[in-house]
């Protein structure tokens, strides 16, 4: 049996690398052997996504992408099909919990300087990834036609208006019709299903293969490539990435999926965070919610639009601001000058600054779900403007910051 396994693997090998790319990528990928818990969400981001496609499958064999026809066939899934509640639940928690998994995927980048030469390419592509991902769950987000799934769609669209020039014929092109109506969702559909997902993947790949590329960083940001073994050429301070980090993975995927369970099968709504209440009653252009906004992980964004005054009645400032919050992302590699990777060896100001920054990201996500106050809009507006200051305030902070000696080798 085992010379048989060794023929078909010597057959397979000569016309597929096989043993090749599980050498390169698996048992002789040398990985940084002081890697900490931050380091489990690249690995749980992969499994969400499994997660995803796999259940995302099942959906679409009774999902019905009409107008008439939508909502219905989403009851029909979670009361008639075997299962299918389960199939649903699971869908819809995957969804916030990508996002939960990639924001502390790209926190721990902040903190430990993930995004600095040479992986400035790995950080565009997990930005890329980042857009791709809200792509995905924005097209996803109408397909339910629900109350909010039809309002936030026409509100998130319409903003597309704003824009000089273009912006009507923009908005008309993205929906297919004067208003949100079936043409709409078929074409989201088709983004949700193929498009975005196949893009996704591409991007997911690249990232692997980059990070790959130049290895992984670490708590310490020193480079275990610049220390070999003379003789093996082997990193001082690297493991084999299996079987030491893929059987410590095992164990952050086993609590990600504690917590995960717990919330599909307890709490799945989330009292309306992951589920909105309004979205269990089928949408009607005649009929619009009380408050309408967008799902938890895009109200950060969405508070930045509200905080920026209109003019002449167009949002097109507002929108300027949200997405300039998303493409200042890609430039932080040049924006960080600090010649210290990771926040163990920075300077106070910086992990002060950065612990505001989560904060603030935090609180105007809060005020994106709550109703426009003058109080609330004033806050908004502080939170927008530190949000920005923290990665201009990047630029200017090596010029005082007093960091400590980065060792040169990995501590334990």
């Amino acid at each position: 049996m085992s010379n048989m396994m060794t023929q078909v693997l010597g057959w397979v090998d000569d016309r597929f690398p096989l043993s090749k790319m599980w050498k390169e990528h698996l048992s002789e990928y040398y990985a940084p052997k002081n890697f900490n818990f931050w380091y489990f969400f690249g690995s749980l981001a992969i499994l969400v996504l499994a997660i995803q496609i796999v259940t995302g499958i099942f959906l679409t064999m009774n999902y019905k992408p009409d107008g008439a026809l939508a909502f219905a066939s989403v009851e029909y899934i979670m009361r008639d099909v075997d299962y299918g509640w389960l199939i649903r639940y699971m869908h819809s928690t995957g969804a916030s919990a990508f996002f939960v998994v990639v924001y502390l995927h790209m926190f721990r980048g902040l903190m430990y300087g993930s995004y600095k030469k040479p992986r400035e390419l790995i950080w565009i592509f997990g930005c890329l990834i980042y857009l791709a991902l809200m792509a995905e769950a924005f097209f996803g987000y109408l397909l339910p036609w629900g109350q909010m799934s039809y309002w936030g769609a026409q509100v998130i669209v319409n903003l597309f208006s704003a824009v000089p020039f273009i912006g009507e014929d923009l908005s008309l092109w993205i929906r297919g019709d004067f208003v949100v109506s079936d043409a709409t969702l078929n074409r989201f559909f088709a983004f949700h299903v193929i498009a975005v997902p196949l893009v996704l993947v591409g991007l997911v790949v690249a990232h692997i293969l980059a990070l790959h590329e130049v290895g992984s960083n670490n708590p310490d940001g020193v480079e275990i490539k610049k220390k070999k073994d003379p003789v093996t050429h082997i990193p001082l301070d690297g493991i084999p990435f299996h079987p030491y980090y893929t059987v410590k993975d095992i164990v952050g995927v086993v609590v990600f999926l504690m917590f995960f369970a717990a919330v599909v099968f307890f709490a799945p709504e989330m009292n309306g965070f992951f589920l909105e209440h309004p979205n269990f009653e089928p949408a009607d252009p005649m009929k619009t919610p009380e408050h309408i906004a967008p799902v938890w992980y895009f109200t950060p964004f969405y508070a930045m639009l509200r905080a920026v005054p209109s003019i002449a009645g167009s949002a097109f400032p507002g929108v300027v601001v949200m997405g300039a919050a998303v493409v200042i992302l890609f430039f932080l590699p040049w924006l960080d000058r600090s010649p210290v990777k990771s926040i163990r060896y920075r300077g106070l100001c910086f992990k002060v600054l950065l612990a505001l920054f989560a904060a603030d990201f935090i609180l105007l996500g809060f005020l994106g779900m709550k109703p426009s106050t003058d109080l609330f809009t004033l806050i908004a507006q502080l939170g927008t403007i530190y949000y920005f200051v923290f990665f201009i305030a990047l630029v200017f902070i090596p010029k005082f910051e007093k960091t400590k000696p980065v060792p040169e080798r990995v501590t334990q």
